[in-house]
């Protein structure tokens, strides 16, 4: 993991905090969150934390994320929802948790359920393979 950066620097802590998120660093992301930082914080193309999480199969930082109350449905400006890009990168645990969550699987363009037809994984949603 990388150092933290100078607190003097929002756009650094928050690039940091995005990459906490990518690696997997749960337990430093929620306390940050848990400090204050936004739970939702968002990057310049719209991806959330909890997006990044998903999309690089974090199972337990989205799952932190999810307990701090991130918005499971937040798309980015490409419409992509957590559930679809963790359904993209067959990160099977992360689909699991977001479903629990109550992530809604016909969410975004091209939803989850689309992206799993489309890889040949209707399974994932209770359909017939």
């Amino acid at each position: 993991m990388t150092e933290v950066p100078d607190g003097s620097d929002p756009v650094a802590l928050a690039n940091w905090l995005f990459d906490l998120a990518r690696q997997g660093d749960a337990a430093r992301l929620a306390a940050y969150v848990d400090a204050g930082a936004p739970v939702d914080l968002t990057d310049a193309e719209g991806n959330t934390l909890l997006m990044l999480a998903a999309y690089h199969d974090q199972p337990a930082t989205v799952a932190a994320l999810v307990e701090r109350g991130a918005d499971v449905e937040a798309q980015n400006r490409r419409g992509q929802s957590p559930l679809a890009g963790a359904v993209f990168k067959q990160a099977d645990e992360v689909v699991r948790v977001l479903l629990e969550a109550g992530a809604d699987p016909d969410a975004g363009t091209p939803s989850a359920r689309q992206t799993a037809q489309m890889f040949g994984r209707p399974e994932l949603f209770g359909e017939p393979a």
